[in-house]
């Protein structure tokens, strides 16, 4: 699992390639400068591109010009800049549309989501963050602002550390390791909010995060281990107003790890 991790976790160099003939590093380039891209983003130009990537600003060149031949990007010649085409929605929606957990969830999400007023979310791991695959919101939820697609930090958030607690023992060192170089003089204090974080999961179930991705918002997080070995997190998050510490422990936070619990009886009869 540590290798599956390791290719994961950067880009590829050239390396790579004269050690495993199967890797090809040009396919891996043009994928990374896509994901360069965030649902929040305008349009990006190759210096963007080659700062986020890490790649040369002339091998970016070619890569962006490729992926706008092939329809993966979309061109603005008034800007020299380039937004990610719908093309590249085929390739999200396929892997999205046909994940079991996500359509057996919504239904559960939202009745959490209804009764918090709050906004409940789906996420898997994503290299060192967590990338949604699906939030349910309550009628009134207006503070909670990322949609499907979204990556948030595995550091910092209550589904990261959610998602980090389900792990077998070698996998999750493994990605605190590399949460560790990421965060350099920062990870003292990670560290210390990831052991709170585990010793509330182990003695509840679920970790309480407030204010630590965004001021003003507070969450729970708790995950789900598929029989497979597949691990998803769930977050329930709202303004630090709504979601007070004592409603959190007591309310919020039990509700979540009911909603798993059901979620993967139904899951196991299905």
């Amino acid at each position: 699992m540590a290798k599956t991790f390791n290719i994961s976790l950067g880009l590829a160099n050239a390396d790579d390639e004269k050690t495993d003939r199967q890797f090809v590093t040009s396919l891996a380039r043009g994928l990374e400068v896509l994901r360069a891209f965030n649902p929040e983003d305008g349009p990006l130009g190759n210096q963007d591109l080659a700062l986020r990537t890490g790649l040369p600003k002339p091998t970016v060149s070619r890569i962006t010009h490729t992926l706008t031949m092939l329809g993966y990007l979309d061109y603005d010649p008034r800007l020299a800049r380039y937004m990610i085409a719908p093309a590249v929605l085929s390739l999200g929606h396929s892997c999205v549309g046909a994940a079991a957990i996500r359509r057996a969830a919504a239904p559960y999400m939202q009745e959490l989501a209804d009764y918090a007023d709050a906004a409940v979310a789906l996420g898997a791991r994503d290299r060192l963050t967590m990338i949604y695959l699906d939030v349910a919101r309550g009628s009134r939820t207006v503070a909670f602002s990322l949609d499907p697609g979204a990556r948030v930090p595995m550091h910092n958030t209550a589904m990261g550390a959610a998602y980090l607690a389900a792990l077998p023992e070698k996998d999750r060192q493994f990605l605190l390791d590399a949460i560790a170089k990421a965060n350099g003089d920062h990870w003292p204090a990670i560290k210390a909010q990831f052991e709170t974080a585990f010793a509330d999961i182990k003695e509840n179930g679920f970790c309480v995060f407030q204010g630590t991705y965004e001021r003003a918002m507070n969450a729970v997080g708790a995950a789900l281990v598929q029989p497979d070995g597949t691990v998803n997190a769930f977050s329930c998050a709202a303004t630090a107003f709504q979601f007070p510490t004592n409603r959190l422990r007591g309310d919020i936070g039990p509700r979540l790890i009911g909603m798993i619990r059901a979620l993967a009886r139904e899951m196991q009869r299905g």
